[in-house]
């Protein structure tokens, strides 16, 4: 059975059908409260619960950690920015883990910032030391994955398009929301990932709603074997898995795409974002955020998280 942890600013909970009950534990990170696996599992079964409605859920993963995400790992959102799926590459991003905010909490948007994006997607929390070199596998997945997450990579496309970087344009506070649960999973249940369905709406507007089914194109181990090629990952560390399609950001009609490549880069890009100005998709002030992940019949569900947008001044 799933086991979904809740994390407030001074307290750690386990769900129960009942509500929440309090875990007795020191821990302090998300690193530590995955070494205190008998405290989690035996506040699983304590009567002595309060309403989660109650609680002010903070993001379950703790900064500072590593936080890696893949890029364009699914094959409706490669095709939506004008790639193969066949021929697209596994490559990674770091981001600032102090863009980790809670499931709730506003996501905002810097004052220089023209072009606000999101992308709902699952997140890896690693719960055993993956050392360089390590091969993970379908059958030892469960070893280094201790649960997953609902995530938002929320991305400022006018930065990272003209500079070819993500960092940047990613890592910005309030860019990654968190939770609102740390969904623990043996490796039975963990098999369910492909069954994982990912939704996201925006002012109650469906947005993104994929299964990861045949739509992912490298699962989670055979890109954790990538990544340890060069990258040691530590418990409570988180890794973003890739969204489908339905962003804001898509590629232009090919006609466009060509004209665009025959210009000077300042004149392309001018034009590109004179274009997407007018893209009512991209964020604003004010809209409100859902995003959740769960399996079609339940028994696997991340939860859902609500963020509402709000610009700096």
């Amino acid at each position: 059975m799933t086991l979904s942890v809740l994390r407030t600013t001074d307290a750690w909970y386990a769900a129960t059908p009942e509500g929440a009950a309090r875990i007795d534990t020191t821990a302090s990170t998300t690193a530590e409260l995955l070494a205190d696996r008998p405290a989690v599992t035996a506040a699983a079964s304590n009567p002595a619960t309060v309403p989660i409605s109650g609680l002010d859920l903070i993001s379950p993963v703790t900064a500072p950690c590593r936080v890696v995400a893949q890029m364009t790992n699914f094959a409706s959102h490669v095709r939506d920015a004008g790639m193969n799926p066949d021929t697209v590459p596994l490559t990674f991003f770091r981001k600032a883990s102090g863009s980790i905010s809670g499931p709730f909490a506003d996501v905002v948007k810097p004052a220089h910032v023209r072009l606000l994006d999101y992308e709902v997607e699952i997140g890896l929390v690693i719960g055993r030391e993956l050392p360089v070199g390590t091969e993970v596998t379908d059958e030892n997945l469960a070893g280094y994955v201790a649960g997953l997450v609902v995530t938002n990579d929320v991305s400022a496309r006018d930065l990272q398009l003209p500079k070819t970087q993500f960092y940047e344009s990613k890592s910005y506070p309030t860019f990654t929301p968190v939770g609102p649960a740390l969904v623990l999973l043996d490796a039975d249940e963990l098999k369910r990932f492909p069954d994982l369905r990912l939704r996201l709406s925006v002012n109650d507007e469906i947005r993104q709603d994929r299964t990861v089914g045949p739509d992912m194109i490298y699962r989670p181990a055979e890109a954790l074997t990538a990544l340890a090629r060069f990258q040691r990952l530590d418990p409570g560390d988180l890794v973003l898995t890739g969204t489908p399609a339905g962003t804001a950001l898509s590629a232009p009609p090919k006609p466009l795409e060509i004209l665009g490549s025959l210009l000077p880069p300042a004149t392309k890009w001018r034009l590109f974002f004179k274009r997407q100005a007018g893209n009512p998709k991209y964020l604003a002030d004010g809209d409100s955020i859902e995003a959740s992940i769960a399996t079609g019949d339940g028994v696997v569900d991340l939860g859902t998280q609500r963020t509402v947008v709000r610009y700096a001044r």
